[in-house]
């Protein structure tokens, strides 16, 4: 059974920092794409960066660049997501994601992740 367990959510000022990590457990985690989503109060579940099952490449939404990085420890089965500059529009519930465990890339599109997290609240205020 997949599990996907998202941690490090809270709320912080505008202009601070989080660092949101995901463990995964029952997949071969070295092998498989994450990503992190984020859905804010009465929108749209939206991508905000990926990362292939390698490591070796990232996608990032134009929202979040320069200022979120992904990275993943795969000896820990565990992707961080670290937020920077944070502003009061970036307050959502973000989601972890898992793609199919075939070394797939990153991928923008919910559709194409298979396992989700339970998701963890960031709220940022002014």
């Amino acid at each position: 059974q997949v599990q996907l367990v998202e941690s490090g959510g809270g709320s912080v000022q505008a202009g601070g920092s989080l660092r949101l990590s995901c463990a995964a457990s029952g997949l071969t985690f070295s092998n498989t794409a994450m990503g992190w989503f984020r859905q804010a109060p009465g929108k749209e579940r939206e991508f905000v960066l990926g990362i292939s099952w390698g490591g070796g490449s990232t996608l990032y939404a134009d929202s979040v660049k320069g200022r979120f990085t992904l990275s993943r420890d795969n000896a820990k089965n565990t992707v961080y997501l670290q937020m920077n500059s944070l502003k009061p529009e970036d307050t959502a519930v973000y989601y972890c994601a898992a793609r199919s465990s075939i070394r797939l890339g990153a991928s923008k599109k919910d559709n194409e992740y298979l396992y989700w997290g339970q998701g963890t609240q960031v709220t940022v205020s002014s």
